[in-house]
């Protein structure tokens, strides 16, 4: 007698075919609606803060606050989530980000966001993402027993959050403008409801915990990275991409307001395109994203993300602005998602969570001290300038490391 499991994933397309697991299609809408709040959230926190203030290092300061916990304590959450029930603690950590927005939302209605107060929520914000990123990047392999079809769930993941990073920011410029940053953040509160319901509607498979003290937990996930050569290389190219690239997400506001004399609007049309070519990238990654091809997929979308940032820093027309900013959503996207394919499919299950946490330590943590240099630097010399150094030096960085990495290396 046939698998019905097996007849019914051969229903669904390949480039989709994680969807035919029922657990991981419920997670999945109610990750939609999550992060579609997110992005809003972000895009409307940054407005405020460039609207009262004018300042670019503050922008830098929020994007460090918001990330670099990823950095500082990840890891570590990484190592104390693998001992624990994953779906239990993301259940609680998600309730927690709702009351975060809601708080948000009533602080901007009554006008009590000031410089210290929007850092302070920035700080929480980054604090509780520390925990909650490595939770549901973990998760999804619980809702996918199928370890073929980890991979394409992966790229699923990735091409939700980047789809909502597509409309999340023109929805968010559009609801400031008629509602203002109050209503962004009621409705990013209403939207973290939207995965709580998910989880509660799931179970998932069993995944082992690991025993011993957080402390040893951590140690050994921290032996594997280090031992293990691809690992190390996929690593350090996170931390290359994601210091010099992803700095624009804290110059945008600049890029919307100094440079093209733009609105909230404009700064969600400068988020959409860079969300756009996010989600380019997910597609092409998941029609032909093959493991054999990702290796290439990393190289050249860290040449496109320089590209795309030397592209920001010449003077053009806006269109020219969105099409290099899609081309530089792309090049990150593209990078950083073939990464965590590789990293994931790899890992043993057992320390799968922690291997996750390290990535994202370095994928957010990274781009935290990005954005903080980037509003140092472009408080001195302007955001096109410092976008244009950003490029200049990933480029060079970049083309280094492909020929290091042909020259022989002993482990």
């Amino acid at each position: 007698m046939p698998d019905r499991t097996s007849t019914r994933i051969r229903r669904w397309p390949a480039s989709v075919r994680a969807l035919a697991h029922q657990d991981f299609q419920i997670y999945f809408a109610g990750q939609a609606v999550s992060t579609l709040g997110k992005w809003v959230q972000q895009v409307a926190l940054s407005w405020l803060a460039y609207h009262l203030t004018g300042s670019a290092i503050l922008l830098g300061t929020i994007a460090f606050v918001s990330l670099a916990p990823q950095l500082l304590i990840g890891p570590l959450a990484g190592a104390w989530t693998d001992r624990h029930d994953k779906r239990r603690l993301l259940i609680i950590v998600q309730t927690i980000l709702a009351l975060q927005s809601l708080t948000l939302a009533v602080l901007a209605y009554q006008h009590w966001l000031n410089a210290t107060t929007i850092t302070l929520m920035a700080l929480l914000l980054g604090l509780l993402n520390a925990l909650e990123t490595p939770l549901r990047q973990a998760l999804i392999a619980s809702f996918v027993p199928q370890p073929a079809d980890l991979p394409n769930a992966l790229v699923l993941n990735a091409m939700l959050i980047n789809a909502a990073r597509f409309v999340g920011p023109p929805l968010a410029g559009a609801l400031i403008a008629s509602a203002g940053e109050a209503g962004c953040f009621l409705l990013t509160a209403v939207a973290f409801g939207g995965l709580l319901v998910g989880l509660l509607n799931v179970r998932g498979s069993p995944t082992p915990r690991a025993t011993g003290s957080t402390g040893e937990v951590f140690r050994e996930g921290l032996r594997y990275l280090w031992q293990t050569l691809e690992v190390r290389r996929l690593m350090v190219s996170v931390v290359i991409v994601n210091l010099l690239a992803s700095c624009y997400t804290a110059l945008l506001p600049v890029v919307a307001k100094s440079v093209y004399a733009g609105d909230a609007r404009t700064l969600g049309w400068l988020w959409g395109a860079a969300g756009a070519g996010a989600f380019v990238a997910t597609l092409v990654l998941a029609v032909s994203g093959s493991a054999s091809r990702l290796q290439r997929f990393i190289l050249g979308g860290a040449l496109l993300c320089a590209l795309g940032l030397l592209g920001l820093a010449v003077p053009a027309p806006l269109w020219l602005a969105l099409l290099a900013l899609a081309v530089l959503g792309f090049g990150i996207t593209v990078s950083n998602v073939s990464t965590n394919m590789q990293l994931q499919s790899g890992a043993p299950s057992a320390l799968r969570g922690r291997v996750i946490a390290f990535y994202i330590a370095l994928r957010f943590g990274f781009e935290a001290i990005g954005g903080l240099l980037a509003g140092v630097l472009a408080a001195q010399f302007g955001a096109p300038m410092t976008l244009g150094i950003a490029g200049g030096a990933l480029l060079l960085l970049t083309l280094a490391r492909q020929l290091a990495r042909r020259a022989p290396v002993k482990e």
